[in-house]
């Protein structure tokens, strides 16, 4: 009897443990399946979804090139009299403003046209007066009519000599110390030819001096025989200096020489650009970063929604509500902040843009 006992009471223990056992089993079963990671519809709505669109590929092509004077807005000063300068008042780099006197010239044709002018104003008053007095006379009848006409005639020659004579003083401004040299616009003397006691030509060739404003300027790009095809005219440049490694001046190619230069096989492009500060001066170095169109058509994407493993690229696509899946991808190329998908996406699709890294950590496990 006490055998029996103890047997039934060993079975009813295995039992207990059993059931104990399998009650643990299914906890952990329970508690695995809670910690498990999953995506919900409320988690895909606060994230940023990206949908993959199809477009013409940018490329990139750097080249070199420097910086130039907006020739619309430069002006060459050229000696209108003979002379020898003297108080040459600026430097080259020197700011100017309009009408500024650059220099002073002593010149004997400047001498002449003063006394020209004031001969002519002379004749004017004279011939005035002789015909005011014949009209006078002409009323009395103490003057013919031919006589009014030549006084009239002789005093509307000085004033067209006056007017002359007064046109040629204006252009040629003069003061007591003699010629002016003046500038007809604000700006920078970017060329200077004229130092104190210089002997200057009425026919001199050479400009004394060129004025440029710099508020906007010209990169003159080299453009390789290998790029010509990829560049056009309005494409979007970002341009660095060495002067200023860390600022971007950005703008377009205004235009494209249509032949190649014989000495280095290059083309020239021209890209017209606003000069803040005008920081930017003739002569510095530049680098151009041109974006310019391929020709391929590619689905794109946000380059920030790439995720990069094991010299592999994924996404993270949304195939349905609350069901996303880790999409590998091959990138042909990335331009900025877009990139260029070749295979894995195809337009329309939808890839998660933020949190992706771990989205992809949660899923690939």
């Amino acid at each position: 009897m006490h055998t029996k006992y103890k047997i039934l009471t060993l079975s009813v223990a295995f039992a207990v443990s059993g059931m104990a056992l399998q009650s643990c089993h299914h906890a952990d079963e329970s508690q695995e399946k809670d910690t498990r990671f999953q995506v919900t519809d409320s988690l895909i709505h606060s994230l940023l979804i990206d949908t993959v669109k199809e477009a013409s590929a940018l490329s990139q092509i750097t080249l070199t090139g420097s910086i130039a004077p907006d020739e619309n807005k430069m002006v060459k000063v050229f000696p209108l009299v003979s002379g020898v300068a003297q108080d040459v008042n600026v430097q080259l780099g020197d700011v100017v403003h309009k009408g500024q006197t650059l220099a002073i010239m002593k010149s004997a044709e400047m001498a002449g046209f003063t006394r020209d002018y004031v001969s002519s104003e002379a004749d004017v008053r004279n011939t005035k007066r002789v015909y005011e007095s014949t009209q006078d006379l002409y009323k009395s009848g103490l003057a013919s009519q031919k006589d009014l006409e030549q006084a009239q005639s002789d005093y509307q020659k000085a004033q067209a000599e006056g007017k002359r004579a007064g046109a040629v003083i204006s252009i040629n401004k003069s003061n007591a110390n003699g010629y002016e040299v003046k500038t007809p616009l604000s700006g920078y003397v970017v060329e200077k030819n004229l130092t104190n006691n210089t002997q200057v030509r009425a026919d001199n060739s050479q400009n004394l001096f060129t004025i440029a404003d710099l508020s906007t300027v010209y990169v003159l790009v080299n453009v390789y025989e290998s790029d010509i095809s990829k560049i056009q005219t309005g494409d979007p440049v970002k341009i660095t200096t060495l002067s200023y490694p860390d600022k971007i001046f950005e703008g377009k190619i205004d235009r494209i020489d249509n032949i190649l230069d014989p000495d280095n096989k290059v083309m020239h492009a021209r890209i017209k650009i606003e000069n803040p500060g005008n920081l930017l001066k003739p002569g510095m170095f530049a680098n151009v970063l041109i974006k310019a169109k391929s020709g391929e058509n590619l689905p794109e994407v946000s380059a920030n929604s790439l995720v990069f493993d094991n010299d592999k690229n994924y996404v993270i696509v949304v195939d349905g509500k609350a069901k996303v899946h880790i999409q590998p991808v091959t990138v042909a190329k990335t331009v900025e902040d877009r990139a260029y998908i070749s295979q894995g996406l195809k337009p329309g699709d939808r890839v998660i843009a933020s949190r992706q890294v771990y989205l992809y950590e949660s899923l690939k496990d």
